[in-house]
Parts: structure tokens; C-alpha cells; sequence
């Protein structure tokens, strides 16, 4: 009889196994909440003291008797408190703890001992954060959330495209041009960053938007979507002659406006409105960089004056830049770091220079350059990306193959608005090259 018990309770045991590691491949959130929260919230809850006490996180208590002065004269042990943390509580595949800070504290102290929190709590990562005066938040991650993006969905809207995942929480890395305008995209060679990009097309492909495509490779990179794209150059000079006619577009818009008296095209009726622009621009240092003609140098400059002009007018008036490079820095010309203020979102992939990463965030957070600069060749498409209230997380962008993106650009090639300026523009060119 006790063997057939045995032989249940081995069955029972094997079955239970079995659930726990099909709920963890396919429903990881559900996984979180039975088996990995309350374990964790276990060691939460019996290493907090010890952990507090080595990482210099607790304040020590004088004894009521046995001082003089400063001086412990009878032996008697100093107490030390920990700070005063909340029971941690659940998030999809993590926690959060509230932690009062003690008199004197600050949260720099805390972002050190993180590391000694995730060995101590068994998680992936844990990020401080101080939500209000002399209060500290602890978010941990169990599980690494950018190892599966197609966890993440988000409703569709105009001028909104799902990217990928961030790290917090496995909520939806989301690019809303409506919110932010304007984005500035960072990344070294198979970082991530053309993936990006692609993502980014294949999500406004769907919608009544009009796209431009600006890349000095010959269109290597987004001559995938040339289907889609109202206008594609594929050299400097193309550039030049495309940006001159969306600017002479912009001052046409505004005329709309003043008109009608409203100050964006989002307060025009309907019918009146014109076509978003999306103007993305693969490998701004190709824009900027001369050879020290005459005619080279001036070509540079007048890229740079319409960038600017379009970053700096372009919001109200429907028109969006989402600029990207491998090298960003003061190095390609005073024009980039006036082009740079105007660009409120930001992207950095791994870079193979500092400066870039200070470049592209270190006017936003410090602690951002930091994190963006120990991403791994081995993490293509994570990335350091901005809030639109201040704040920056990791994230990784859904894989974009390149059947995929040509599918796409085929697909809504029906639903590329005609832009005749721009046609007129770059015929101009040919023909003048000619």
C-alpha cells in the first residue's frame, strides 16, 4: 500500500513539474504570480536586513546607557536598523518594495547595493527609483523581459508604432510621433538600429501617413519600402532638393493654419487636413560630413539649416523627423548639436564610442549613458530608449526580417500618398545631373 502511495505522490509531484514548466514557456505571467512571487517575496522579506546591514544601508542606534560623550564605555553593542520597507508587491514577471529612507540617506546609496539586491532576491534586475522625497522604489525584474518582445501589444493609433518591449514590467516600447515629434536614433554596425528603423516603417505602412525616405547608402537600407515611400534619395544632393520642397510644404501649411485660425493642422477640419510627413533619415553623418569643395560644404550647411527648420517648425504642422547614426557628435559640425535639442526622443543601441552615448542621452540622465554603454554585441536590438515624461528604460525592438519588410512596403503600396513637390524636386535633380 505504501508503495502505491509513493507511486501517486511521484506521479503528483512529476504532473506538478510538467504544469510549471508549460505555464513558464507559454503563459510566464501566470507562471510569475503562482510560483516565482511568492518565492521571492520570501527572500525579500529574510534577506533585507542582512542585505541592508552589508551594503551600509542601515543606521546604528546609540545604546540608553554606557556612553560618555561619543564613547561606548561598557561594551554595550551598536543596534543597527534597517530602513523600513513595504511588503513587496506584484507586477507581471517582478515586484516592487517601498523603502523610507532613514535621515541623511539618498538613493545614490541604494543604486549601488542593486547589484547585491539581485543576487540576494534571485532576480534579473533591480532599478532604483525615488518617486517622491525621502521614499525609494525597488523594481525588480524576475526574468530578462527583451529575451520574448511579442509578449507586449498596444492599441493602434495615427502616428503610433509598437516597437518592441521594455525591461520593466514587459510593457509596450511604443514611438508616438504625436507625443514626441521628433526621435534621435543611435547605433553601431548590428546593433539593432536598421531593424528599428524597418520596424518603425512596417508600423506607419498601415496608416494615412506619407513617407520619405532619406538614405545616403545608395538606399540600401530603406530602398526595402520603396513601394511605400513617397519619396526616396539616395544621395546628398537628392537630400537637399527633397527637404527644400517639405519646407516650402511647411510654409504652405502654416498659411492653412493662419487662415483658419488655429495654431496645428490637428485643430483643422477633416477635409482641410493634410498628410502627415515622416521623414526618416538612415545615416545623418552622410548629411553633414564634406570633402572641402565648395559645392560639398554648401550642401552640408543647407542640410543642416532644413533639418533644423523642420525639427524646429515641423510638430504643429504635421511633419516628423526620425533621424539615425552610427557616430552622432559635435565632430560633424555645430548644426548636429542644434539638430539634437529639437529631437525630445531618444534611442541608443550599443555604440563603439562615448561620446556617442553622451551625445544621444546625457543631456536627459547619466545614469541612462551608463547603461546604454555596457550593452553586449551579443544583445542586438536592445537599446536605451526616453519617456515621453523624462524617464529612459531598456528595451528591444521586434525582429523586422527582410521578406517581412518587403511584404509590407508591398502590401500598402496602394496607400502611399502622392507628394508632387517632391516628385517635382527630385526630377529636377536627374535632370540637372544629366
Amino acid at each position: 500500500m505504501s508503495a502505491i502511495l509513493l507511486a501517486f505522490a511521484l506521479a503528483a509531484l512529476a504532473w506538478v513539474f510538467v504544469v510549471a514548466d508549460l505555464l513558464r514557456r507559454h503563459r510566464p505571467v501566470w507562471h510569475w504570480y503562482v510560483t516565482g512571487y511568492p518565492l521571492t517575496a520570501c527572500r525579500v522579506l529574510f534577506t533585507w536586513r542582512r542585505v541592508a546591514m552589508l551594503n551600509d544601508l542601515t543606521v546604528s542606534r546609540r545604546p540608553e546607557r554606557g556612553l560618555l560623550g561619543d564613547l561606548v564605555v561598557k561594551g554595550d553593542p551598536l543596534r543597527p536598523v534597517a530602513p523600513r520597507a513595504s511588503f513587496p508587491r506584484a507586477t507581471r514577471l517582478g515586484l516592487t518594495v517601498a523603502v523610507r529612507l532613514h535621515a541623511g540617506q539618498t538613493p545614490a546609496a541604494y543604486m549601488k547595493a542593486a547589484d547585491a539586491l539581485v543576487h540576494a532576491w534571485k532576480v534579473h534586475a533591480v532599478r532604483v527609483t525615488s518617486p517622491e522625497r525621502g521614499l525609494v522604489l525597488l523594481t525588480a525584474t524576475a526574468s530578462d523581459p527583451l529575451e520574448r518582445p511579442g509578449l507586449a501589444t498596444a492599441p493602434a493609433t495615427l502616428l503610433s508604432a509598437l516597437i518592441g518591449v521594455l525591461e520593466n514590467g514587459c510593457r509596450a516600447w511604443v514611438m508616438d510621433l504625436r507625443t514626441v515629434p521628433h526621435w534621435l536614433v543611435a547605433g553601431a554596425t548590428r546593433s539593432g538600429k536598421s531593424t528599428l528603423l524597418a520596424r518603425l516603417i512596417t508600423q506607419l505602412a498601415p496608416q494615412n501617413v506619407a513617407l520619405v525616405g532619406i538614405d545616403c547608402k545608395g538606399g540600401m537600407e530603406l530602398g526595402l519600402f520603396a513601394e511605400r515611400l513617397s519619396a526616396l534619395t539616395t544621395c546628398r544632393r537628392e537630400a537637399v532638393a527633397v527637404l527644400g520642397a517639405l519646407a516650402i510644404d511647411m510654409q504652405e501649411r502654416m498659411r492653412v493654419c493662419r487662415l483658419a485660425g488655429v495654431r496645428s493642422i490637428w485643430e483643422l477640419p477633416e477635409k482641410l487636413r493634410p498628410v502627415p510627413v515622416v521623414v526618416i533619415v538612415d545615416e545623418i553623418a552622410e548629411l553633414y560630413l564634406s570633402d572641402g569643395r565648395r559645392e560639398s560644404k554648401a550642401e552640408a550647411e543647407q542640410c543642416s539649416t532644413l533639418l533644423l527648420r523642420l525639427a524646429q517648425l515641423g510638430a504643429a504642422l504635421g511633419m516628423h523627423l526620425v533621424v539615425a547614426g552610427q557616430r552622432v557628435g559635435s565632430d560633424l559640425g555645430p548644426g548636429v548639436t542644434a539638430l539634437r535639442a529639437q529631437l525630445g526622443g531618444r534611442i541608443c543601441h550599443r555604440v563603439n564610442d562615448p561620446g556617442t552615448a553622451e551625445m544621444t542621452l546625457g543631456d536627459l540622465n547619466k545614469d541612462a549613458v551608463v547603461v546604454a554603454q555596457s550593452i553586449t554585441p551579443e544583445e542586438q536590438g536592445v537599446a536605451v530608449c526616453t519617456g515621453s515624461e523624462g524617464s529612459w528604460s531598456r528595451a528591444r525592438s521586434h525582429l523586422t526580417t527582410t521578406e517581412e519588410a518587403a511584404a509590407t512596403a508591398r502590401k500598402h503600396a496602394a496607400m502611399t500618398p502622392a507628394l508632387p513637390a517632391l516628385d517635382r524636386a527630385l526630377a529636377a535633380v536627374e535632370g540637372g545631373t544629366e
